[in-house]
């Protein structure tokens, strides 16, 4: 979710290996996110010199690693000039490596979503080489989508970075702040899981201090803390978003703006129109219209999608 009223811009890069997958991740906007690597995958992320952002509450910086279990959800606040590198590999593919260098019963495999220090020379060579990765699978895909052999030899280097990094590495444990900034990340994540579950109704903030159990300056505290947003402005960004979706889904000529937005609890379309622009850089009525345009004619076909190397 955008958490700034500002046209979003964001790049994303998966390179697929022989058993792992490598993903770069930019943007230039402050965004609330949640993610989790997808079947029986570990998930280690490094970050770029810049970085400034939070995963679970907890600040992060280049030089630290995240490393989490397989299907753990992270949540990250991702602010300006971000830039990270997950790693994902396969717990037998790591293990077996492990045990050939006898390295097995001093490797500390996550549990959860857990925040590491290593050594910086190390970390910060594992993200610039998982940079470089990404930008030449964006510029010349050939090399990785047509060369197996390639992929294999990707895939050497990252693993024989990444045991370098985690060799060293010891689980940060969290100051008293950040203990702090942890339970009102998690209040913010049960908060906002009511608000998702209740996605098309309209929410009150009391009922959120119910659904966290916690008082109004509390949950006060807690969104502007973790995601620089009042609760109140929280919610209006959510039903924005519940409009957008409903715009960008509609078929022509089934729906309107006006339609939309009274749908989303916008009443005062004006400004409605104006909070719109704010958050997305487009009108709503640009969303629709574009929308349509992308819908093949009757007896033609909608132009095909532009390739893309990242996006």
């Amino acid at each position: 979710m955008k958490l700034l009223p500002a046209p979003f811009l964001a790049r994303r890069i998966t390179v697929r290996l022989a058993t792992t997958a490598v993903l770069f991740h930019a943007t230039q906007f402050r965004v609330r996110t949640r993610t989790r690597a997808h079947g029986d995958l570990l998930g280690y992320v490094t970050f770029g010199p810049r970085t400034k952002g939070t995963v679970d509450g907890l600040p992060v910086r280049a030089g630290l690693l995240v490393a989490a279990a397989p299907g753990v959800e992270a949540r990250f606040v991702v602010d300006t000039d971000w830039e990270s590198v997950t790693l994902l590999v396969p717990p037998r593919i790591l293990g077996e490596q492990l045990k050939a260098r006898q390295r097995e019963h001093a490797f500390r495999w996550p549990r959860d979503v857990e925040l590491m220090e290593a050594g910086t020379d190390e970390v910060l060579a594992l993200f610039d080489w998982g940079r470089r990765l990404a930008t030449t699978a964006a510029r010349q895909p050939a090399i990785f989508d047509d060369r197996p052999d390639q992929r294999a030899a990707a895939e050497v280097e990252l693993l024989e970075m990444l045991l370098r990094a985690v060799g060293t590495a010891e689980r940060l444990e969290p100051s008293r702040s950040d203990a702090t900034r942890q339970s009102y990340s998690l209040v913010v994540k049960t908060a906002e899981d009511h608000a998702l579950s209740r996605i098309g109704e309209h929410l009150h903030v009391s009922e959120l201090c119910r659904a966290a159990g916690v008082s109004e300056r509390t949950l006060e505290y807690a969104f502007k803390e973790c995601l620089g947003l009042s609760p109140v402005t929280y919610l209006i960004r959510l039903r924005l978003h519940r409009v957008r979706q409903a715009l960008l889904a509609a078929s022509q000529g089934t729906t309107t703006v006006s339609t939309e937005a009274l749908n989303g609890g916008f009443w005062h379309f004006g400004e409605f129109s104006r909070a719109y622009k704010a958050c997305f850089g487009e009108l709503p009525s640009d969303t629709l219209r574009r929308k349509s345009l992308e819908e093949p004619t009757p007896g033609g076909s909608a132009a095909p999608p532009r390739a893309g190397r990242g996006s």
